[in-house]
């Protein structure tokens, strides 16, 4: 039995959140190290998820900005034109995402945060933590610290939402 490329996987559907406070600070949470690959230093993202099916992409993006910070008083303020692709490095093809998949199509969401900081909440009741920390940081910083397979997806996402994130 001939053995399938990763070119033949499918993406993952999934929604990401740019999270911004009223300082216009991007929200990153930082990964566990047994989430990622402890070859990546950078473990720091925004919140991101994969969208059930038939599952309407806004509601999933509110569900995993709840299921991964406990935040729920947010606007939306704008959503992404399209997918944005990433693939995932080599080595983790087959058993990332279960196998299944060689990386994510995204559809991202702008929302505005207007609570205090207080309601963030990395482990919401009922759900599994994915952060061990979280910050606010500039759109700069963000692109530093993402792992480095996903740093093309984030500077697509901030050219998209330029005319929210100031440089």
């Amino acid at each position: 039995m001939a053995l399938l490329g990763p070119d033949t996987l499918p993406y993952r559907s999934c929604v990401g959140i740019l999270l911004l406070n009223k300082e216009e600070r991007i929200w990153l949470g930082r990964r566990f190290p047994g989430l990622i690959s402890s070859e990546f230093i950078q473990r720091w993202q925004m919140p991101q998820g994969g969208i059930h099916k038939d599952e309407d992409p806004k509601l999933a993006a509110l569900r995993e900005l709840y299921e991964e910070t406990g935040i729920r008083t947010v606007e939306i303020i704008g959503q992404s034109n399209g997918w944005v692709f990433y693939d995932l490095p080599p080595d983790a093809i087959g058993r990332a995402f279960k196998g299944k998949y060689r990386g994510q199509r995204q559809k991202w969401f702008a929302m505005r945060f207007l609570g205090p900081d207080e309601e963030i909440n990395l482990h919401p009741e009922g759900q599994d933590p994915e952060f061990d920390a979280w910050r606010w940081a500039t759109a700069k910083e963000a692109l530093a610290e993402i792992v480095p397979f996903k740093r093309q997806a984030y500077e697509a996402v901030l050219k998209n939402f330029g005319h929210l994130v100031p440089e």
